[in-house]
């Protein structure tokens, strides 16, 4: 077995995914990602996966990219300790978290990192060359392009809290229901529903928004972030250099 995760420290995905891979107690090379000078917008990363994201896992050759593909991957060749469920209809549910969690919580995250640790960056470009940046990106160009020299727009940063407010809501009414049984999103059995939402819920931590959950506010929500962060896995994944925090300073304006 060969197995290579080319990833960036703090990417909310590549910590997805470093989870799983800690949980399951897999042996994997760690090819850490140089993200300012580009090196996955550029070959030979582009040959392996051409969306120019991280991560992409290298298994014996093959080249496997998404991070909810690789997670479920991992669960399909490594099926010991599972980490989807084997009911038909819970896979399904578990499925559908994993897509809300795609389409919802991920793209919202990326507003505010980006505005209040990487946008200290890009306060002295011009439109021009932020255009520029953002062109190098295959998928990413609509995201980097909306960028302005001092960041998002307050709009846009209030409509990405809005729709990380929901996904909270959305966890608190499964976790908190009368009946569910288990910590985590699918009750007793941890998966990689749990470790899709984790980096965003950690990386909202790191953004000072866990008063969101705290104190009352979304009890649920706060017991699974505690008993997650309770497993070995947790700390495997975010060691020292993980967190934007830690390399670029406090949140600005925050």
């Amino acid at each position: 077995m060969a197995l290579t995760l080319y990833n960036f420290a703090a990417s909310t995905c590549s910590q997805s995914v470093r989870f799983c891979l800690a949980e399951k107690c897999l042996e994997w090379e760690d090819h850490r990602m140089n993200s300012p000078t580009g090196e996955h917008l550029r070959e030979p990363y582009l040959s392996l996966n051409p969306n120019g994201v991280v991560p992409t896992l290298v298994h014996d050759g093959a080249a496997i990219v998404d991070s909810t593909v690789i997670m479920e991957y991992l669960d399909e060749v490594w099926p010991e300790p599972s980490m989807v469920p084997k009911d038909a209809k819970a896979r399904a549910r578990m499925r559908a978290w994993l897509r809300y969690f795609e389409e919802v919580a991920h793209p919202s995250i990326r507003f505010p990192s980006f505005h209040y640790f990487i946008g200290k960056k890009m306060a002295d470009r011009t439109p021009e060359q932020i255009k520029a940046f953002a062109d190098k990106h295959p998928s990413r160009k609509e995201f980097y392009g909306a960028m302005q020299p001092g960041g998002f727009t307050a709009e846009e940063l209030a409509g990405a809290e809005e729709r990380l407010t929901n996904t909270l809501e959305r966890m608190e009414k499964t976790l908190s229901a009368p009946g569910h049984s288990g910590p985590w999103l699918m009750g007793e059995q941890l998966t990689v529903a749990d470790a899709c939402i984790l980096s965003v819920i950690d990386r909202m931590t790191d953004l000072g928004m866990a008063h969101l959950w705290k104190n009352g506010a979304r009890p649920g929500v706060a017991r699974w972030y505690e008993e997650i962060q309770k497993r070995p896995a947790f700390a495997a994944t975010y060691y020292p250099g993980t967190r934007l925090s830690e390399n670029y300073g406090a949140p600005r304006n925050r």
